[in-house]
């Protein structure tokens, strides 16, 4: 018996890896953190199958449900929205069970702002514009920032910001970014991406408090920096007609003698 933690993926129910997909299938028992994760992926449970709904669960009952499940013997697939590395509570959720032998196993998913990315059709890093995107999120109840990782710290690398748990605090987030992005910087709010209600709205770090209306909250993310406005003059150099490579060599020269991987 394993309790498997899996990434559910963004939310489109066909946006999970083979692996866990095959997990929930396998699994007698499922508990999913129903405020996150749409019910349509818990079509691929099987036949009588036990279902949770973790959300009005505390710590406490989560870990009753999957000693049950130890007791008789079920896997459990234990899911949770995104992926499991970021904001996901795994962590306490792990060390309970390894306390009381019970086994485990990790499958990733696919995170909210690689989803948000390919619904903008955008890439978040680009050749002399920004090379490094930055996962974060501002303060809330359940957990607040450490000293040091502030938006202004982030933003003064010129790095792209993927701001998670934010969106009601998008005025402050604006004020906080726009000293050092410029008030003309792109920005990308996408909300509830891969759903079927998936909306993007894109502006710029002046005008995009106002353009996102009162009913998109909660599961928006807030993409910001000038890779979004995927303008660069610089092309990266893996692609150039004269750069030398395992696969292309250049001359009769080049070190590369053999294929190898790019």
């Amino acid at each position: 018996m394993t309790v498997h933690f899996i990434g559910a993926g963004p939310g489109a129910p066909d946006l999970l890896t083979l692996r866990a997909r095959d997990l929930i299938a396998a699994s007698p028992v499922c508990l999913y953190a129903g405020s996150l994760v749409p019910r349509a992926i818990l079509a691929h449970c099987p036949e009588g199958a036990r279902i949770v709904n973790t959300a009005p669960l505390d710590l406490d009952a989560i870990i009753a449900e999957c000693e049950a499940a130890h007791a008789e013997g079920l896997d459990v697939a234990r899911l949770h929205s995104g992926d499991l590395s970021v904001w996901s509570a795994m962590g306490e959720q792990v060390a309970r069970l390894k306390a009381l032998n019970i086994p485990v196993s990790v499958t990733p998913g696919v995170p909210a702002f690689a989803a948000a990315a390919a619904a903008l059709g955008a890439e978040l890093t680009l050749p002399g514009v920004a090379q490094s995107v930055v996962l974060t999120r501002t303060s809330g109840r359940a957990s607040a920032m450490p000293e040091g990782e502030t938006l202004e710290a982030f933003g003064a690398t010129g790095a792209t910001l993927a701001i998670h748990l934010s969106i009601h605090r998008l005025d402050g987030v604006v004020a906080r970014l726009a000293p050092h992005y410029g008030a003309d910087c792109p920005v990308a709010v996408v909300f509830r991406a891969s759903w079927p209600d998936e909306r993007i709205i894109r502006g710029r770090l002046s005008d995009i408090a106002g353009l996102v209306p009162e009913e998109v909250t909660r599961t928006a993310l807030i993409l910001v920096g000038p890779a979004l406005g995927g303008e660069t003059e610089v092309r990266s150099a893996l692609y150039s007609a004269d750069y030398d490579r395992r696969y292309r060599p250049q001359s009769a020269d080049s070190p590369f003698t053999s294929v190898g991987d790019e």
